[in-house]
Parts: C-alpha cells; structure tokens; sequence
C-alpha cells in the first residue's frame, strides 16, 4: 500500500528568525534575563547569549548594567539587514509583535524627541 505523500506544512519552518524573536522578546520586556529569553522562544542559553550579542554588535540593542542584571534598549530605527528590506526599519516588526508604542521614544513638550528610553 503506498502512503500519502508528504504535504508541504509538514516542515517545520518559521517566517520569523530567531533573532527576530529576540529582539521582540526584548522590546516587550527589556529587564528579560537570558535565561528567560531562551526559554520563551525555545533556544539554549548560549544561543539566546550569542544572539544577543550580535544584536548589540549590530546596534539593534543597547545593554545596561543595573546591579547584577541587565537592562537592554531597544534600537527600533536600524533598518533591516537584508538589502531587499534595508529600505524599513524594525520598528514596524517590533509594534507588529510587542505592539504599539514599544521600542519607540516618547515625544517631549516640544514634539522633539525624547532621549532614549530604556524599555
């Protein structure tokens, strides 16, 4: 007897990459420990160390040394990395999956923008 033939969404293949889904963890929760960014996307703790690294390296992420924990800020302006969406930057992927307001600096009195927060 011949069995069915495999259907295509058998794969397990994602749009997003890991390092998009560190970045998104983040945004919505920048006091995040390694250990619990690993855990919520379902990654070793090296490579959720190693990820983040690159996003600091790459200026997507700003870290923060409070005490004995960590603190990131994320960079929403960066554009994307790949040339054929270079032209965007995070920020839309970020309000996508975090929601509206993460990420992104508060206006002052002024309309001017306001330093940098740390989310």
């Amino acid at each position: 007897m011949e069995s069915a033939p495999r259907r295509r969404d058998d794969k397990p293949w994602t749009f997003l990459t890991n390092h998009a889904r560190v970045l998104i963890a983040i945004a919505r929760d920048p006091g995040l420990r390694v250990r619990d960014v690993a855990q919520d996307i379902g990654i070793t703790e090296r490579a959720a160390q190693l990820i983040i690294t690159d996003l600091e390296e790459a200026g997507y992420l700003t870290r923060t040394r409070i005490g004995r924990r960590n603190r990131y800020t994320v960079n929403a302006d960066r554009p994307f990395r790949h040339p054929a969406e270079a032209d965007h930057d995070v920020q839309a992927l970020i309000e996508l999956f975090a929601g509206r307001g993460a990420a992104r600096p508060s206006r002052g009195a002024t309309g001017a923008p306001a330093p940098a927060r740390s989310l």
